[in-house]
């Protein structure tokens, strides 16, 4: 939602609702990356329309603070990021307790083996294809060989945990990075900024 029109937010909510899977919400504080997105009320209100899943992505420090008020305004997923905490599996701990999914997102300079620990822990794991903090970046080709090894680790450890890749997601690239293991694709400039952004997200969901 971080490229969704905010002038004419509610009418960007109906869209989804009608052709997307879930809503992804990007949460940024301007610490642990350069830029800010929203916050709650926002969330609230995209909350009071949304008729599917809430998938937040924190690119914030201190994520644990937040994980009761995350609850509380209905999100379903909710990642954070590996190198944002000292102790991943508090946090995922925490965020399991308040009825949550929990997720563990890594950007593409940390070594895809870093998530390998928590796999049983989590209940998705993000690849970042670009860099955490900006939209609208370039899909970073490395991703479609990570994504793999993340597939075959979670498939060795017999895990039941899905694989989100987000960032730079399009209708090029979209059936190659199911091929490789994704199973939830985040797209978000590819779409809003469309002519006809239902019909990216059909293309993008094959």
């Amino acid at each position: 939602m971080l490229s969704a029109d905010f002038l004419h937010l509610e009418k960007d909510v109906e869209m989804v609702n009608a052709n997307a899977d879930i809503f992804h919400l990007d949460i940024m504080d301007g610490s642990f990356v350069p830029n800010i997105s929203y916050g709650f009320p926002v969330v609230e209100a995209i909350a009071s329309r949304a008729e599917l899943p809430m998938d937040a992505h924190l690119m914030i420090v201190h994520p644990e603070k937040y994980v009761e008020r995350f609850a509380r305004t209905g999100v379903r997923m909710l990642s954070f990021h590996y190198d944002a905490v000292e102790n991943p599996s508090e946090v995922l701990a925490l965020i399991r307790s308040h009825g949550m999914q929990p997720g563990l997102a890594i950007n593409p300079d940390i070594a895809v083996e870093k998530l390998y620990p928590f796999i049983e822990e989590c209940s998705y794991l993000v690849i970042m294809s670009v860099f955490a903090g900006f939209g609208g970046q370039k899909f970073i080709e490395s991703t479609y060989g990570r994504v793999a090894a993340l597939k075959e680790e979670i498939s060795r450890q017999g895990a039941e945990c899905a694989v989100e890749v987000d960032g730079g997601v399009s209708p090029g690239n979209a059936a190659a990075l199911v091929s490789a293991g994704a199973d939830i694709l985040v797209a978000g400039s590819s779409v809003f900024k469309a002519a006809d952004p239902a019909a990216v997200i059909r293309s993008i969901r094959g």
